[in-house]
């Protein structure tokens, strides 16, 4: 057995603990092969300014195409993690994102010139070693955190990952590999590990991709990883590696692990909180992070509405010709510029539509639900200078849907995000939202006109 890369003094600061973002203090290149398709492909890791994030560019492609590391810009691929935009695709990114999370770097633009990340050896070491002699610097940004505050579970037959809160800092990670055959190759294999030890570079990092001999033929007889031998990558024969040895006594469960890091910092950010997993793979792994930033959504939409009025009632109708019943927004609880609102409606069984609209089994109407949308983006068209002293009237719907009734003893949650703003005219995002439940969204288009012609 090899023995991992030792932690050194100079690397024991690279870790996800910290309150400031950084990127790269220098360009770091790498280059090789990829590990399915087997193309050559030069990549340069380059500094990213704050609030950037992680951001991938073909550059063999004219014009060049950017697709930001999120999880809403994946496409589904087996055994690894494709970015996608449109019909450009960056494949096998979840190494490279791995060793970027495992080392604490928030912002960096990553240039390629191929369709999928070099493999190296198939662990993340390429990268991990190149990234600790660039460097980091500090960026004048607070680093952003996705808390995890209720538990989420995902299941998918024999295949588990869930996620819980902790009251400690960090991510920690716990995986149970056991393909529940006594007679299995990889014999079950538990791992543990936390960002708060900094443990990523000796203890994660090393592991390499795996598979069974006969997965490795089947992958090759369908033109994938030709240009691999067993003594390249970890292939698990009878005897165990072939032409090969073990890193680790568990090696493939602590690859797991690296594959989970790299897979979940697509949330757009790091995550505080506990991951369980067992047999989860890439596609298990997205799915989490997909509900890990909706529980996210949540709790900072329920954190504003609790903090107060961004504008009240009175304030309301000093800009909103509306009174009741057709005052349809209570308040505003949240307001970024003009490029974003979040609202509240209260609905009560007094609300006089009740009278007539399914009086036995009373819901809000459709329309009202888009007019209360729509109140919201006004207010908002309000904060843009040049709409200053002027009413948003409604121009023209798109992309209507209603998704989940509204009923009495509802909170609707009104957001409405600027699409373009121009000095006549106005297009916004609007959606309703009855706790984590999607209830109506809509694209709105105003016109602005003059107050005095209302």
């Amino acid at each position: 057995m090899t023995e991992a890369p030792k932690q050194t003094k100079e690397n024991e600061a690279f870790t996800m603990v910290g309150t400031m973002q950084q990127t790269v203090a220098r360009p770091v290149t790498v280059s090789g092969k990829g590990l399915l398709l087997g193309k050559d492909a030069d990549l340069v890791i380059a500094p990213a300014a704050a609030g950037e994030g992680i951001v991938f560019e073909r550059t063999d492609i004219e014009p060049n195409v950017q697709i930001p590391a999120l999880v809403s810009n994946t496409t589904n691929r087996a055994r690894r993690t494709t970015l996608s935009n449109g019909d450009v695709t960056i494949e096998t990114v979840e190494h490279l994102m791995s060793a970027l999370a495992g080392l604490g770097i928030d912002n960096a633009l990553i240039r390629i010139d191929g369709p999928e990340v070099p493999c190296g050896d198939g662990s993340s070491m390429l990268f991990v070693e190149q990234l600790i002699e660039a460097g980091t610097v500090k960026q004048d940004l607070p680093r952003r955190i996705m808390r995890i505050h209720e538990p989420i579970c995902i299941q998918d037959g024999e295949a588990m990952i869930a996620a819980f809160p902790t009251e400690q800092d960090g991510f920690q990670v716990v995986y149970d590999l056991d393909y529940g055959d006594a007679s299995s190759r990889i014999a079950q294999q538990t791992q543990a590990w936390s960002s708060l030890n900094g443990s990523y570079v000796t203890d994660v990092a090393p592991a390499r991709t795996f598979s069974l001999h006969e997965e490795a033929l089947a992958l090759q007889s369908q033109g994938m990883c030709t240009h691999l031998s067993p003594s390249d990558i970890l292939v698990i024969g009878e005897d165990g590696p072939i032409d090969n040895e073990f890193r680790f006594d568990n090696e493939p469960v602590r690859h797991k692990i690296l594959d989970i890091i790299g897979d979940l910092y697509l949330a757009g950010s790091f995550i505080q909180g506990r991951v369980v997993a067992s047999r989860s793979g890439h596609a298990l792994n997205r799915r989490l992070c997909k509900a890990i930033i909706e529980q996210d959504k949540v709790a900072r939409r329920d954190s504003v509405i609790s903090s107060g009025s961004e504008m009240d009632v009175r304030e309301i109708q000093r800009i909103m010709p509306h009174r009741y019943p057709m005052l349809l927004v209570d308040r505003v609880v949240e307001m970024v510029g003009d490029e974003r609102a979040v609202g509240v409606k209260n609905v009560t069984i007094n609300e006089p539509f009740f009278q007539g609209h399914y009086p036995g089994t009373p819901i809000m109407p459709g329309v009202l639900i888009v007019e209360a949308m729509a109140q919201l983006g006004g207010l908002l068209m309000s904060r843009k200078l040049e709409h200053t002293g002027k009413l948003a009237v409604l121009l023209s719907l798109d992309k209507v849907k209603l998704r989940h009734p509204v009923t009495p003893g509802d909170q609707l949650i009104l957001e409405a995000v600027t699409i373009r703003a121009g000095v006549r005219t106005a297009a916004l995002q609007c959606k309703a939202f009855i706790g984590s439940r999607l209830a109506a969204e809509a694209q709105i288009r105003f016109m602005m006109v003059d107050a005095e012609q209302d």
